[in-house]
């Protein structure tokens, strides 16, 4: 007979397009009885993502819930959890996050019936959610409730194991979006070039970022970066902000400062658009003052561009090597950005290069490689994780 396959129910916040191939790939696996729980079908007031409902193929549930936003934070409330976590009876649960009413009642409800709680952490202790007394104790005292957990790369390991959590309770679930997708749609874009270019009124050479237009997100330092290059470099390479923000008016107006040079804000992109910005642009730059991960790194790169992150950047010791597929620079740089911009600029063989590599790096953070890290999270005993992960 078959093994008995184990009950495992994620709690996550939203239906994120880059999850929904992680979770298919979970469900694929004949250990798991997958079960997902959704705080929320999307977060309109922060992100404006499409919800790809008819790609999902695992079993799910969205949760009633109310947000209440402030100035800095929001809260999400959900209501009806209690009954789907008796209905699904999982024997293991993986927590999207400590910090949202829900994760609290299925703590409380794990710790009451001998159920597994494995913490899904992404923050790492640059985020700037991190370093806040209250929330630093609640977070400890949730950390030290949990039986396992499980992070997307170096820099979140290493925080949980500053706030105390045991090396071999942490399992490795590389962040990843549909690789395959994002290069089948990039390659389709490329053959397909001057429609493209002409729809969106892009220059024939440009670096990228895309995101929120905010500062945290650095968008001041990458237009700064962009305005001390030579004048002679801005008339050929233009620069691209994709997204929207509450910085995006003054961006605008500071960009109308500098001449010569091409400056777009084409507002918010879904994947698909995005992907041919990927396709033609010739980097990637992310130059954040705070990010847990960064996965538009990892669309840029599934795309074959060399990207440019600052230091601060959670995806930064996993996906980028200095010099290979990109540039590691410091936190408010913008003299540092502007020499790897122009050093890209410059050379086509090393762009050629970095696009390589980039695509060769990528290839293991995949939809199917996280899966298996959350796999073996929720079936691999505390000395199991550890040599999986050695």
């Amino acid at each position: 007979m078959p093994n008995k396959q184990r009950r495992v129910l994620i709690l996550s916040e939203i239906i994120s397009p880059y999850r929904i191939p992680v979770f298919n790939a979970l469900a694929r696996d004949g250990r798991l009885n997958l079960h997902v729980v959704f705080l929320s079908e999307t977060d309109a007031g922060l992100r404006q993502w499409r919800v790809y409902k008819d790609e999902i193929g695992f079993s799910y549930e969205v949760l009633p819930s109310a947000r209440i936003r402030g100035r800095r934070s929001s809260l999400l409330l959900n209501w009806k959890l209690r009954s789907s976590l008796e209905k699904f009876a999982p024997e293991a649960i993986i927590c999207g996050g400590y910090n949202y009413v829900a994760s609290w009642e299925a703590l409380w409800w794990a710790k009451n019936r001998d159920v597994e709680l494995i913490l899904w952490s992404e923050s790492n202790q640059h985020d700037a959610r991190s370093g806040r007394g209250v929330v630093e104790s609640l977070k400890t005292y949730f950390l030290s409730q949990c039986d396992r957990f499980v992070v997307p790369g170096t820099a979140a390991r290493e925080y949980l194991e500053l706030l105390g959590a045991k090396t071999r309770d942490i399992s490795i679930a590389p962040n990843a979006v549909d690789n395959e997708w994002f290069q089948a749609r990039a390659l389709t874009i490329r053959e397909q070039s001057s429609g493209f270019r002409a729809k969106f009124g892009l220059p024939p050479r440009f670096l990228l970022f895309t995101g929120r237009l905010v500062p945290a997100k650095g968008v001041f330092d990458l237009l700064e970066a962009y305005a001390e290059l030579a004048s002679e470099v801005r008339a050929e390479v233009g620069l691209v902000f994709a997204g929207d923000g509450e910085s995006k008016e003054k961006l605008v107006r500071r960009a109308r400062t500098i001449s010569p040079g091409t400056i777009l804000f084409p507002g918010f992109l879904q994947r698909e658009d995005l992907a041919g910005f990927y396709a033609l642009a010739e980097a990637l730059v992310l130059p954040t003052h705070s990010d847990p991960w960064g996965l538009v790194v990892n669309e840029a790169m599934s795309c074959g561009l060399p990207v440019i992150v600052t230091n601060l950047a959670g995806c930064a010791p996993d996906l980028v090597d200095d010099g290979w597929n990109g540039y590691v620079v410091a936190l408010e740089t913008p003299e540092q950005l502007s020499v790897a911009i122009l050093s890209l600029a410059n050379d086509s063989e090393l762009r050629r290069r970095m696009c390589v590599n980039s695509l060769e790096r990528i290839q293991h953070f995949s939809p199917e490689v996280c899966a298996e890290g959350l796999a073996a999270a929720t079936l691999a005993t505390a000395s199991e994780v550890q040599w999986m992960n050695a």
